[in-house]
């Protein structure tokens, strides 16, 4: 068995496991979109990886301009693409706490980011800089459309979720651990195991690190402290007529955020 340190550094894999439900959640975003913003055609997503979102929107005929950290993963969502496709699309490696772009602000229609990526923020400044750098991007009634796991501080377990894809021959099993939270440091330990067979290949590509840790009203203080106010709250079933309830126990949230005062 071969050892590697990076699921980031596979995007064919890591898409495997969490690239099965594009068509639904763009779906989700232009319903969105046209429910609470204003149905426009450009549109921003922070850390998009592959680029399974950002191939589907441009199908459809939407503009879209990316950014993500990992040059492999770009390299992979520029491939997707054909060349007209590349012709509506940008995608530049960068950040999410440090992201600017002149030309975009008070242009964005949709910003999105579904994933829980936002919880590699590892600090209230970071987390801040970046909500308030998307807010400043986005139209008066545009939206952040925001997903995460909130935190439930008195869990007593690790949780275990496991996934199984396939790469054409090659079978792919994500194990993935999150750890008891750490309230004081505002922080949760997580590991990630990509198991991959196939025809002359058995690989094991572990991942380590920490995610920061939000409860709802840690999460609507920041918001708030970036200009954001909460429009509607939806879970990760992305089925628009049914909102988060006040007082849910859900942990999955996917907060649309507009700039306050519209």
């Amino acid at each position: 068995m071969e050892k590697r340190t990076d699921w980031y550094e596979h995007p064919e894999y890591y898409e495997a496991i969490f690239g099965t439900d594009t068509v639904r959640e763009v779906d989700f975003l232009q319903t969105l979109s046209e429910r609470h913003g204003t149905g426009g055609k450009l549109w921003l997503e922070p850390a998009c990886g592959a680029g399974r979102l950002v191939a589907e929107a441009v199908g459809r005929g939407i503009q879209v301009v990316g950014y993500d950290i990992s040059e492999a993963m770009l390299a992979h969502a520029r491939k997707r693409l054909t060349p007209a496709q590349r012709r509506k699309t940008r995608l530049v490696q960068s950040r999410m706490e440090s992201f600017t772009e002149p030309s975009l602000e008070g242009r964005v229609d949709l910003a999105h980011n579904l994933v829980s990526t936002f919880r590699y923020l590892d600090s209230e400044a970071a987390a801040l800089a970046h909500l308030a750098g998307t807010r400043r991007l986005l139209k008066p009634r545009g939206i952040y459309v925001l997903g995460f796991h909130l935190t439930d501080y008195a869990r007593e377990k690790p949780e275990h979720e496991r996934w199984v894809g396939r790469v054409g021959r090659d079978t792919v099993v994500c194990n993935t651990h999150e750890g008891l939270p750490e309230r004081r440091q505002r922080r949760s330990p997580m590991r990630n195991r990509l198991r991959v067979t196939g025809p002359g290949k058995d690989w094991l590509i572990e991942t380590t690190w920490y995610f920061r840790t939000y409860s709802e009203a840690q999460a609507r203080k920041l918001f708030r402290e970036a200009g954001l106010r909460v429009a509607a709250t939806y879970d990760f079933d992305y089925d628009i007529d049914s909102p988060v309830p006040r007082g849910s126990l859900r942990l999955d949230r996917v907060f649309v955020l507009q700039p306050d005062g519209e």
